[in-house]
This record gives structure tokens, C-alpha cells and sequence, in this order.
């Protein structure tokens, strides 16, 4: 069964449009949900939906969105009302822009969705929207409507379609200065720096989310599982991490713990000076002209 698509609508550059449809790129679906339950019955707790003033429970019909004006005072919109708010964006994507990849700054991705072409119409179109984007080694900027709200999205090909990432507005990201300005300037040790960076060799390597493994998911399955058969769960102590007294000790124990050999692994300075020196000999030697011999001496002066 074909994946239902959230959003439909239109893909436009300029004169070009096609019919496309946005899906979740994400999910979490599979991850464990609980309910509430009475412990008393057994059986699931049900909200009511009541009156802030009266107590009596409000039927669904008779729910509507409202929007304070006062304190107390609200002014009701209603779904049609809401359909009345048309812009462009609320059924198309206008591409604006074209933005190098590395100037949006992580902290305004929101999520991924795909974009694909819906329905036979406009295949060409696609493709070719798709290509305009990938030739320009940028990504493509646009605005949408999502749940009455206009969101930026950025976009760029992937694979036979496009992925579009919603980007937050800058009010939505607080400013880093309240959280860093505190940070005190600290010179860090070129020594402590060279065994923090042999650490970091020691555990380099490639992105594999494949690889990545929710070990609390699994846990926590394995906990319900466990729980179902009947068993006791019972927490196991939690080891604590030893507070960090001398930062250089606790380096050079990294450092072996880590596989090294517990020595002080040479600084960028002393791996510098010493392919320096090797370099200068080496083109020293080059120089310099061949010795001869005594034999060959003495055979010219003869």
C-alpha cells in the first residue's frame, strides 16, 4: 500500500510548475508508546474535554479554535475562516532562491520530508526542476503551508526525487550568547591538547547509521518482556563517574584505555620540526657531489 502523502500542492520555479506531494522522510512509529491505565481496573484512562468554568464536559461539535484577545476575552475563528487565509504558499511551493548548503546553519533544520511527483502529469517538469537544482551544487529555498502554518524549506535532490527540510524562522532559535558568554577563556595545555587529540585519532571513522543501535529501546522492550513472563524488575546499581581531580591523569588514563601505549604521543610542533629536519637532510644530501676515492685521486695526479 502506497505511503499517504501529508501535503499536495505544487513544486514552481518561475514559469515551471508540476503537481508534487510531500511525505515524512521520518518516523518513530516503531518506538514503544504507553497508555495510561488505571491501577485499580486495569483499563485505559479517557480524557473528557469539560467547560474551564461550568466543569460539564464540551461535545466535540460544539469545540471550535478561539484566539485571546483579553484576558478572558477570546475571538472565534472557525475551519472556514481559516480556509479563507489563501496565500501562495498554501498550495505551492515557490522556489525563491538558491543558497550554498553549508551557510544554513544546522540549528534551523526542523524535518525532513520527500518530495515527489504526484500523478503522471508533470513528470517532465519534475525531472527537470530536479536537474536545475543538482546543476547548481545549491540548495533550492521556497515556502509552503503546513497546519495553517507558512513554514521556509529548503530543498535539494535526492536520489530520483527531492528532500525538503522545513527551516525555522530566526525568532525560533535563541541566541547562543545567553548560554556561552559565562564560558571563561580558558588556555588549554599544549600537552593535555596532544593527548585529548590521540584520543580523538584513536576513534575516528565513517558515518554508518546503519550501524546506530537505540540500546535504551532495546532495553526497555526486553524490560516489558520480561515483565509480561512475570519476573521482578529490580534497577541494577548505577556505576557513578569519578569526578575529574587532575585532568592530565585522567587524559593519559584515557589514552590507554583507548589502546594506546600510555606514552605521551608527540606533539604537532615536534612531528613538524622532525619531517623539517629529515626534509633538510635529505636535500643536503642530494647536493653534495660524490667523494672519491684515494684510488681515483691518485690515478689523476699521476
Amino acid at each position: 500500500m502506497a505511503p499517504r502523502p501529508y501535503w499536495k500542492g505544487y513544486l514552481r520555479l518561475s514559469l515551471v510548475s508540476c503537481p508534487v506531494a510531500l511525505y515524512p522522510a521520518t518516523s518513530e512509529r516503531e518506538k514503544v508508546r504507553f497508555n495510561q491505565i488505571n491501577r485499580q481496573t486495569g483499563h485505559r484512562i479517557r480524557y473528557l474535554k469539560v467547560d474551564a468554568d461550568t466543569g460539564e464536559e464540551v461535545e466535540s461539535d460544539d469545540i471550535v479554535k478561539g484566539y485571546e484577545v483579553a484576558k478572558g476575552q477570546y475571538v472565534e475563528i472557525t475551519e472556514d475562516e481559516l480556509d479563507a487565509v489563501e496565500i501562495d504558499s498554501s498550495r505551492t511551493i515557490d522556489i525563491e532562491r538558491f543558497v550554498p548548503r553549508d551557510e544554513i546553519d544546522s540549528l534551523y533544520n526542523v524535518r525532513p520530508y520527500y518530495i515527489a511527483p504526484e500523478g503522471d502529469v508533470g513528470q517532465d517538469a519534475f525531472a527537470t526542476i530536479r536537474e536545475a537544482i543538482a546543476a547548481t551544487k545549491m540548495v533550492a529555498i521556497g515556502r509552503l503551508v503546513l497546519t495553517t502554518r507558512e513554514h521556509m524549506i529548503a530543498i535539494d535532490p535526492r536520489g530520483k526525487g527531492l528532500m525538503g527540510t522545513l527551516l525555522r524562522y530566526p525568532y525560533e532559535v535563541r541566541d547562543e550568547a545567553e548560554y556561552f558568554d559565562d564560558i571563561p577563556n580558558v588556555k588549554v595545555d599544549k600537552e593535555m591538547l596532544d593527548l585529548a587529540q590521540h584520543i580523538v585519532d584513536t576513534k575516528r571513522g565513517h558515518f554508518e547509521p546503519d550501524k546506530f543501535k537505540d540500546r535504551y529501546e532495546e532495553a526497555l522492550k526486553d524490560v516489558i518482556k520480561r515483565k509480561a513472563k512475570g519476573e521482578k524488575i529490580e534497577a541494577a546499581p548505577r556505576e557513578q563517574p569519578s569526578n575529574v581531580i587532575n585532568l592530565m591523569d585522567a587524559l593519559r588514563r584515557s589514552v590507554e584505555a583507548e589502546g594506546g601505549s600510555g606514552r605521551k604521543p608527540k606533539s604537532t610542533a615536534t612531528r613538524s620540526r622532525k619531517t623539517t629536519k629529515t626534509a633538510k637532510t635529505t636535500k643536503t644530501a642530494k647536493r653534495s657531489p660524490p667523494r672519491r676515492t684515494a684510488a681515483k685521486r691518485t690515478r689523476k695526479a699521476g
